[in-house]
C-alpha cells in the first residue's frame, strides 16, 4: 500500500477535529465561494466545483445558511472579498516535496507566511512547478470496511461506476478515480446507502520518501502549522510514513 489512506486519513481526522472547533467553516465558504465564481456559477448541477465543495461541506455539518451565504458571494449577489487560488510549492524535511493550495484576498501578505513557516520549520520554498509535477489530481474518497457488506460487488460496482482503482489498507478503502468521474462514483457509493467517511478532489504523490521518526515528526510538524493557517484550504505531501513511527509520532 503507498500509505495515500494513511495520508488521507490523518488529514480528514484532523479536519474533524477542527470543525468541533469551527475553524473548518471559514475554509470550506472560501472555497465554496471560488467554486461559484470560476466553477460555473451558482447551480451545482452544471457546476462540478462546486458540487464537490458543497458535499464536502455537508461532510462537516456546515449549515445550509454558510452554503447559501457562500454561493451567492462567488455569483455576486451579495458583497464580499475577493479571493483568489494560489499554488506554493517547496520542499520538506526528509527530501519531501509539500504543495500548499491558498485561497486569499492579500497574496502578498500570504506568501510572507508561507515563505517563513517554510524557512523556520527545516523546509524551503521553491519557485512555481518545483514540486508540482510530483503529483497528479485525483479523487480521493475513503470508505469503512465496516460499510461494505460484500466486497466483491462493492468492488465490481465502484470500478463499474468509473472508479480506476480501489485499495485496502487495514479497515479502510481507497477508491482512486480521475476528476470526470468523482461524482459519479460519490453518487454511486449514496445510491448503494454505502456511508463516505472522506471525499475530496487532492494532488496525490505518483512516488512516495519514507522517511525516518524524526523527519517524520518535522514533516507533520511543517504540514499541520501551513494547515492551520487560515488562508491555507489544503496542504499535498509525498511523505510515506510507517504505521511504527506514525503511531510514535501521528
Amino acid at each position: 500500500m503507498s500509505g495515500h489512506s494513511k495520508w488521507h486519513s490523518i488529514k480528514h481526522k484532523k479536519a474533524k477535529e477542527d470543525a468541533k472547533r469551527g475553524n473548518i467553516f471559514g475554509k470550506l465558504s472560501k472555497s465554496i465561494t471560488i467554486a461559484a465564481r470560476e466553477g460555473g456559477g451558482g447551480d451545482p448541477e452544471n457546476n462540478f466545483m462546486l458540487s464537490n465543495a458543497i458535499a464536502k461541506a455537508k461532510e462537516y455539518n456546515m449549515p445550509m445558511d454558510n452554503i447559501d451565504r457562500a454561493i451567492k458571494r462567488g455569483t455576486g449577489e451579495i458583497e464580499g472579498e475577493k479571493f483568489e487560488t494560489i499554488m506554493y510549492e517547496g520542499y520538506g524535511p526528509g527530501g519531501t516535496a509539500i504543495m500548499v493550495e491558498v485561497m486569499t484576498e492579500n497574496k502578498n501578505r500570504t506568501a510572507a507566511d508561507i515563505r517563513n513557516l517554510f524557512s523556520k520549520h527545516n523546509g524551503n520554498l521553491g519557485e512555481t512547478g518545483c514540486v508540482g509535477w510530483l503529483f497528479e489530481r485525483k479523487g480521493i474518497i475513503l470508505v469503512d470496511r465496516a460499510e461494505v457488506k460484500d466486497e466483491e460487488s462493492f468492488m465490481l460496482d465502484i470500478i463499474d461506476s468509473g472508479a480506476e482503482d480501489i485499495e485496502e489498507d487495514g479497515d479502510i478503502f481507497e477508491i482512486k478515480v480521475d476528476t470526470s468521474e468523482f461524482m459519479n462514483v460519490r453518487k454511486k457509493l449514496e445510491e448503494n446507502k454505502i456511508k463516505i467517511k472522506s471525499a475530496e478532489v487532492s494532488y496525490i504523490p505518483k512516488s512516495t520518501v519514507e522517511v525516518s521518526k524524526k523527519d517524520a515528526e518535522k514533516v507533520l510538524k511543517i504540514i499541520n502549522l501551513l494547515d492551520d493557517h487560515d488562508d491555507v484550504q489544503n496542504v499535498y505531501s509525498n511523505v510515506e510514513i510507517s504505521d511504527e513511527i506514525l503511531q510514535e509520532v501521528g
